[in-house]
């Protein structure tokens, strides 16, 4: 069994190993957007958008931006008709942005290369490294879901 100072360390190392190996992935997947139509953070924000509309300070908060960053970004997207923003119903000073029915065939477009791409990738591993990724999967996202908290 090992002891406490031996697991500390044990999970420091995997803490960092997957802080560099998230990193190095969301660097790689940034990149695939270099040659869509949109940026990373307009695809990021349609994202956060598709699960239901938000305010403008939660789009920040979410993307780790600060609150002029995403309202600047919130006008480009608005401008191209893939958002629009409508009175929040429970405060009368804020407003809230959603998705359009462009910005969700946009987002969907974006989505659809980016997940054919990182296909094409995993084509590549043989299937005992495909099942790995695949296992992993549910503890990554219980290990995302302690993160928000």
């Amino acid at each position: 069994m090992l002891d406490y100072l031996t697991m500390s360390e044990d999970l420091g190392e995997l803490a960092g190993s997957y802080r560099n190996i998230l990193r190095q992935a969301v660097y790689l997947l940034r990149s695939m957007d270099a040659e869509g139509e949109l940026s990373t953070g307009h695809v990021s924000t349609l994202n956060m958008l598709a699960a239901g509309p938000l305010r403008v300070s939660a789009i920040a908060r979410f993307a780790g931006i600060r609150v002029p960053s995403a309202t600047e970004q919130v006008i480009k997207l608005e401008a191209a008709g893939l958002v629009e923003r409508k009175p929040d119903s429970t405060d009368a000073r804020a407003v809230l942005v959603e998705l359009t029915g462009d910005g969700r065939k946009a987002l969907d477009v974006a989505n659809t290369r980016r997940t054919a791409e990182v296909a094409a990738a995993l084509a590549t591993l043989s299937t005992e490294e495909r099942l790995a990724v695949r296992n992993a999967i549910p503890a990554i996202d219980k290990l995302n879901a302690a993160l928000r908290t």
